[in-house]
């Protein structure tokens, strides 16, 4: 008891990048430090307080700040104005968030944690995409954690690209495959698009490439997934720079907890209709799509799928975020005719609440963009997948799927870069009925399985946010003072 009587003075600050994917795996282990007996606030840029009131998903507000069920956040300044296009200037927006973000994260931190106040920052924890954070946390003398919101086979082949520790595709030799210990071989199409000399992102490698090169900088490397997953590539790090798996950190009501336990952001507004129209169709019946928030389509592409959905005949939830204005040669738009067409098949809509959707007896397979936070999800509700990779992660996170998990099947695009209708509709029959049908969906349920024991008490994952907890706890105690 006088150790949890300790832990509740013992504060630990989050600081995430502004997106949605980013926010919600740190709150959700925000969650589970609480239940822990730790406090714990969260920071991020204004640019997302901005966006969470306009989705009206917030159960408190104040004028600078929010609190989400126990977590209270904090905002600072990015540079830019709210009105800026962030998404169609990358590279520069991310330049202004590492000259100003450190400044301002600073100053935030220094009002809110005062030197002689009563609350004493034990530990920051922040994850990849504002690595300028330990640079702070260095300079205030708090030790700082960092949460990798990706696969940990993405954390090894950052490491060892970054550390020169093995051979990667190069201008002179574009195509070449790559081996790595505890993963199958990688080719081309399977490497994260940040490794690679065609990659048209200048500020991402270099962030990365910063992060890499000081990881001895950082206390704790926590990862979001779980050792069964991914425990050849997470034991090969352990002579390197280990990583500890918590996760999957995805929402309770996936893992067979308490619905009300929930804690998580949206950035847009879900619609209702979803759980409706699912409550009509089927058990197993229907093909779910979403290719996450920042994916757009050609206008092609979205012909492929669209005609695809309509020859099967099989009921299809489409998640079809509409461009915030008109893009050129009708990108992200769906076919003229198509929405008459299928009115009795299909439902479209711009954001579904996509943990219910994917827990639904109605839901057969996700055809999905393999963002991390949506591989997770699909793999702790049991669903197969049909693998439809853009960049970043994504293209090993279909890897994995395919060769590792073994619980989905790759569209293969065709010289020009599309998927056709024929190739999207034959994914589509291997998952509902083909030969590798009933393997793939015992491999789902097996993981879906293994990823609840991994977050039960006494699970390998809770296992390691308690001795992170220990750790922090015997830190902060040794130093007398957190800050």
């Amino acid at each position: 008891m006088a150790m949890e009587e300790n832990h509740e003075e013992i504060h630990v600050l989050m600081v995430a990048f502004s997106s949605q994917g980013h926010i919600n795996p740190l709150l959700r282990l925000a969650k589970r430090l609480i239940c822990k007996g730790l406090q714990v606030t969260l920071a991020t840029t204004e640019i997302a307080r901005h966006r969470m009131l306009k989705s009206s998903t917030i159960t408190s507000t104040t004028t600078n700040s929010i609190s989400i069920s126990g977590v209270h956040l904090l905002f600072f300044s990015d540079g830019l104005s709210l009105d800026f296009d962030r998404k169609s200037n990358l590279d520069y927006y991310m330049e202004c968030l590492g000259k100003f973000g450190p400044i301002n994260l600073s100053n935030l931190i220094k009002e809110y944690y005062p030197d002689n106040g009563h609350k004493k920052l034990a530990c920051i924890i922040n994850n990849p995409f504002v690595p300028w954070v330990i640079d702070v946390a260095t300079e205030l003398g708090i030790p700082c954690a960092m949460l990798w919101i990706q696969p940990c086979s993405l954390y090894a082949i950052y490491y060892r690209f970054y550390h020169s520790l093995n051979s990667f595709p190069t201008l002179t030799n574009p195509e070449m495959s790559v081996e790595l210990p505890g993963l199958p071989l990688l080719l081309t199409e399977d490497l994260p698009s940040f490794v690679l000399p065609s990659n048209p992102f200048g500020s991402f490698p270099k962030l990365f490439a910063e992060m890499f090169l000081n990881l001895n900088r950082y206390t704790w490397v926590l990862g979001s997934s779980f050792f069964e997953l991914e425990k050849d590539v997470i034991e090969s790090m352990t002579e390197h720079f280990p990583i500890r798996p918590i996760g999957p950190l995805v929402p309770p009501s996936l893992l067979g907890e308490n619905e009300d336990q929930d804690i998580g952001v949206e950035m847009w507004k879900a619609e209702d209709t979803c759980l409706e129209w699912l409550k009509k169709q089927a058990p197993s019946s229907v093909i779910y799509i979403s290719f996450g928030s920042i994916t757009v389509l050609s206008a092609k592409q979205m012909e492929s799928i669209a005609k695809a959905l309509k020859n099967t005949n099989h009921p299809f939830l489409w998640v079809a975020k509409q461009p915030d204005f008109p893009l050129p040669d009708g990108e992200g738009q769906l076919p003229l005719g198509f929405l008459e067409e299928t009115k009795d098949q299909g439902l479209i809509v711009s954001w579904s609440p996509q943990t219910k959707v994917l827990t639904h007896p109605a839901i057969a397979c996700f055809i999905t963009h393999c963002g991390w936070n949506s591989i997770l999800e699909t793999i702790v509700a049991g669903v197969p997948v049909i693998a439809y990779p853009q960049w970043t992660d994504q293209p090993t996170n279909a890897k994995l799927i395919v060769d590792v998990f073994r619980i989905g099947l790759r569209l293969r695009a065709n010289q020009d870069g599309t998927i056709s209708n024929d190739e999207i509709e034959r994914c589509i029959g291997e998952i509902m009925d083909g030969t590798k049908s009933e393997e793939l969906k015992a491999n789902a349920k097996e993981l879906k399985r293994a990823a609840r024991e991994a977050v039960a008490s006494g699970g390998a994952s809770d296992r390691n946010i308690q001795l992170f907890v220990h750790d922090i706890t015997r830190r902060s105690c040794s130093d007398g003072t957190s800050s």
